[in-house]
């Protein structure tokens, strides 16, 4: 069997990483890719001998270096807004993202009476995610919807809820969040966000104490 040439592994990973890239929804985890196929790409048009590919990809280097260094330093602002059950807004945005919804809450169903908390969460002023919870019992909040749109989903809109933000709950007399996860990515993010995986009847949970 004749062995494949290792500049030519090279070359279909470079080719292969950047076209995950362009695949991804989020622009800072399309700018790491792409900035790491484009070095790939610039190293193997350098050992074989194609200069100008070198040389392009190596500019589309630097300039994910430069916009990757302008997004990770950037101030961002963030606040909550929040939205009433009959809210037109709320409904459209829960009808558009219904079906990635439910990839990451299955059993969610809109029911505003029930919500203790209710608020979008804007990220310089734009709709980044949405967070719904209700009262679990007198020191326990349970949350049934905590989702951010695709682009926004770098874990600062949860960074800014569970952790700048976790005194709005303090204050109304929380100690304990509690959230369901059937979905991997979903359950990633929980134990980032400082989420414990418990049992309660039965059941896996995850629970952080605040």
């Amino acid at each position: 069997m004749q062995n494949i040439n290792w500049l030519e592994l090279l070359g279909y990973l470079a080719s292969a990483i950047v076209i995950v890239s362009i695949l991804m929804s989020s622009i800072l985890k399309l700018r790491i890719f792409n900035l790491i196929g484009s070095v790939l790409f610039s190293v193997y048009g350098f050992l074989i001998g194609a200069i100008p590919v070198g040389f392009v990809n190596g500019f589309i280097a630097l300039i994910n270096i430069y916009y990757l260094s302008k997004m990770l330093g950037q101030k961002e602002f963030f606040r909550t807004l929040n939205v009433r059950g009959d809210n037109y807004y709320l409904k459209e945005f829960l009808s558009f993202y219904k079906d990635d919804i439910a990839k990451y809450f299955p059993k969610f169903k809109y029911e505003p009476e029930k919500n203790r908390y209710s608020f979008f969460v804007l990220r310089n002023m734009n709709v980044a995610g949405i967070f719904m919870a209700r009262e679990f019992d007198q020191n326990t909040l349970w949350i049934t919807l905590d989702f951010a749109i695709p682009q926004y989903r770098d874990f600062k809109v949860g960074k800014f809820v569970f952790k700048d933000n976790v005194d709005m709950f303090r204050n109304d007399g929380y100690s304990r969040l509690i959230a369901y996860s059937v979905n991997k990515k979903h359950s990633k993010y929980l134990e980032k966000m400082g989420f414990k995986k418990e049992k309660s009847d039965g059941q896996a949970v995850y629970v952080k104490n605040i």
